[in-house]
């Protein structure tokens, strides 16, 4: 087994390999596709010779088994690199056409061109074999998606900037020889890119030494649903992939009558799309997977296909539109379906095993090219065949492409069954695309992946915490191994801020707490009870002794989220034993989000101790206020309370004004006062305002407690108000303004609810 690249070495060999690329896309842009259809309707070709020069594109897979023949013998790179050297030199004969047209020889030249693409796409089939091998040993790592689209953009940048050029040099009517000035250049930079292939390293052996036969590896994908639900699909969208694009350059010349110059500029705009296609690729296909976006690309290539179906071809008439809509149907076929194209081989390649890349890469190309290939050429026969009966032109391109709008929605049926390959679910995919939050979050993440400075990397993962999104989950465990405790502490942080979190995160998370006290324990701990972890009960448990008091704390806090009701006697033993102030009032904090009524002796017994500290009275009287259900009325009372404590007797005897104000107003009219069931409660409700003024001007507790004696049971829980009734009497307890104040908001709020219930029975 060979060794694998170091990180230095490897970046050594992409950077090469992306020089490859450069010139390889050169060579391709002025050797194959557009140009070469172009040439040939410069020659007179028939559509049925069109169709056969684009099937030849797709003719070179079958040769890939003679080049597995071949790897057998020699090693790939000697492979790669020879017959792409080869293939640029077999386009030599195309140079001496337009001589062979000026001396009266046409079809000497149609054969001078069908030679030499031919002999092109042959010797460059032979040398496809070692793509897959090489492609897969330089994108090793976890930016293997990433890379491989890397690569995708770079070819269609330079093929966009190729098209360019040739739209420049090709103008209305230019003559033959500038075409062999371009296809000169071309063969140039495709020796240049063979020999440059020399010095990228071998690819291991064992993605080199499958020896199956064909038939075995035929037989082999068929019987792998998922490899055979993946051909099918594979055939279908190669096919009108194939013949949309090749044949849209026919369909602007023959139907519109467009000159070279402009189709060459409308193939600038296919380039685009390709482009642009590349970087939402890259951009998106590690975060919501390649079998999302492998829809969504044949979805737009469909779209494109829709105004040649329908478009009049009175749209000529106007110059300025046909050009617009013709660059715009460029455009999306080249962005939909190339993308297509390269989505499903980065799918292939996550589908099929290392060790089967060889025999399975071969069996994805003869697949491509089959549909290519055969398409291509039926698609030439067919426009001919409709030609020869008398129909239009306009009217035959209409039928073609309406086929291809029916192929595609069967591709798309049976993309529904994909597997997933760790994908997000289609909704879930365009939710991400159409989320300002997820694109952001992507955006962090990607600059988060490449950068080596530590205090960015803590700034991005502390945007990540303002920006949450699921996508992040994956790069935030990856931080949260960080070996620098600020970055683990906000790589946690911004974990917190997420909506859901994965088992693996549950697991890194209780990791977390075992292993690092002290430092970010008591994140995790926090983290595992605000996202209602469950299973992490019984560590949390053990925890709630650590001597890492933050993490007790949030143990603590915790199991209070998680209802954990059998241990809350334990805390309340904790709570009342310890002498650490931090953790004193987490367990206050604690008793307030259980709400449980037998908390509020605890949390009163506190207030007994020897002298609490003045910090741990304001979270004992939330607590309370929590637990009697009155937070929401009691904290705007306490903020007024501490801004300027001499206002707590009116704060007080206010709120039992009011309330009575209230009871008054729903149950104050002559007739509702005379009504037998109302006596008794008329005579509750005045008594509050005395009681609330003797306990809150006088100190006396005995009107209140008798007042909260008698409300009806039915109204408050008994437990709280036992409690609360004998706390009035506790002169110890009602030393403390805040509880004071609290007690009378709450009895304030029973007379509020018990009008609302009198109201609701009369």
């Amino acid at each position: 087994m060979s060794t694998p690249l170091s990180p230095y070495h490897l970046g050594k060999a992409r950077e090469l390999y992306n020089l490859f690329n450069v010139f390889n896309a050169l060579s391709w842009s002025f050797l194959t596709g557009n140009i070469i259809t172009l040439f040939a309707m410069r020659l007179d070709a028939s559509s049925t010779y069109l169709g056969g020069i684009s099937a030849l594109l797709y003719v070179a897979y079958f040769f890939l088994p003679l080049g597995k023949v071949l790897a057998k013998r020699f090693s790939i790179i000697k492979i790669f690199s020879f017959t792409w050297v080869s293939r640029a030199l077999s386009m030599i004969p195309l140079l001496f056409v337009p001589l062979v047209v000026a001396a009266g020889h046409h079809t000497l030249a149609l054969q001078l061109t069908l030679l030499g693409v031919a002999s092109f796409h042959v010797i460059r089939g032979v040398g496809m074999i070692g793509n897959n091998p090489v492609l897969s040993n330089l994108a090793m790592g976890p930016d293997r998606s990433g890379y491989m689209t890397q690569i995708q953009i770079i070819n269609s940048a330079l093929g966009m900037f190729a098209g360019f050029i040739i739209a420049l040099f090709l103008g209305r009517e230019p003559p033959l020889y500038l075409y062999s000035i371009i296809m000169a250049v071309g063969i140039s930079s495709g020796i240049f890119s063979g020999v440059l292939m020399q010095k990228i390293p071998e690819p291991p052996v064992e993605l080199q030494e499958k020896t199956s036969s064909l038939f075995a590896v035929i037989k082999q994908a068929f019987s792998t649903p998922s490899l055979r639900q993946f051909i099918y699909i594979l055939f279908l969208v190669a096919l009108v992939s194939g013949v949309s694009r090749s044949f849209i350059i026919v369909y602007s010349r023959d139907v519109f009558a467009q000159s070279d110059g402009m189709v060459a500029l409308y193939t600038v705009f296919g380039g685009l799309g390709n482009l642009l296609i590349g970087l939402v690729i890259k951009f998106l296909v590690s975060r919501i997977g390649a079998k999302p976006i492998f829809i969504i690309c044949v979805l737009i290539g469909l779209a494109g296909m829709f105004p040649i179906v329908f478009i009049p071809q009175s749209l000529s008439d106007n110059f300025t539109t046909l050009v617009l809509l013709l660059s715009f149907i460029f455009f999306i076929l080249n962005f939909g379906f190339l993308g297509s194209e390269g989505i499903a081989q980065t799918y292939f390649l996550g589908l099929v095993p290392m060790e089967l890349m060889m025999d399975m890469g071969i069996l994805y190309f003869l697949v491509f090219g089959v549909a290519g290939a055969g398409g291509s050429f039926a698609t030439g026969l067919l426009l001919d065949f409709l030609r020869d009966f008398g129909v239009s032109v306009a009217t035959s391109f209409k039928v073609l492409y309406l086929i291809l709008v029916l192929m595609s929605f069967l591709a798309l049926f049976l993309q529904k069954k994909l597997v997933p390959l760790g994908a997000l679910p289609f909704r879930g995919a365009l939710e991400v695309m159409f989320s300002f939050r997820d694109l952001r979050a992507i955006t962090l993440l990607d600059r988060l992946e490449k950068t080596k400075d530590s205090e960015e990397e803590a700034a991005l993962l502390e945007a990540l915490h303002d920006t949450p999104s699921q996508l992040a989950l994956k790069g935030l465990l990856d931080r949260a191994k960080s070996p620098r405790l600020a970055i683990r502490m906000e790589a946690f942080r911004a974990m917190e801020a997420l909506d859901v979190l994965s088992e693996e995160a549950e697991k890194a998370l209780m990791n977390d707490i075992i292993h690092n006290p002290f430092t970010t324990a008591y994140i995790s701990a926090r983290i595992l009870g605000k996202h209602r972890v469950f299973a992490a009960v019984p560590l949390l448990r053990e925890l709630v002794n650590s001597q890492d008091y933050m993490l007790a704390g949030e143990a603590i806090i915790a199991l209070a989220k998680l209802k954990d009701e059998a241990f809350r006697p334990q805390i309340q033993e904790i709570i009342l034993q310890t002498t650490n102030p931090r953790l004193k009032i987490m367990g206050v904090e604690a008793f307030g989000i259980y709400r449980s009524p037998h908390s509020l002796s605890v949390l009163l017994d506190i207030l007994r101790a020897a002298d609490p500290p003045p910090y741990l009275w304001d979270e004992v009287v939330l607590a309370m206020a929590g637990i009697l259900d009155i937070h929401n009325e009691f904290y705007p009372l306490l903020i007024r309370f501490l801004e300027d404590s001499s206002l707590a007797p009116a704060l007080a005897l206010d709120e039992a004004e009011a309330a009575y104000e209230y009871y008054q107003a729903t149950h104050g009219g002559w007739f509702r006062r005379r009504r037998a069931s109302l006596v008794f409660s008329n005579k509750q409700a005045k008594a509050l305002q005395p009681a609330a003024r003797a306990l809150i001007k006088e100190s006396q507790g005995a009107p209140l407690s008798r007042w909260i004696q008698e409300l009806p049971e039915d109204l408050s829980e008994p437990i709280s108000q036992a409690v609360l009734a004998e706390a009035v009497l506790c002169e110890e307890l009602m030393a403390f303004e805040r509880l004071r104040l609290l007690i009378v908001q709450w009895a304030s709020q029973m007379l509020r609810v018990w009008t609302t219930k009198l109201k609701g029975n009369h």
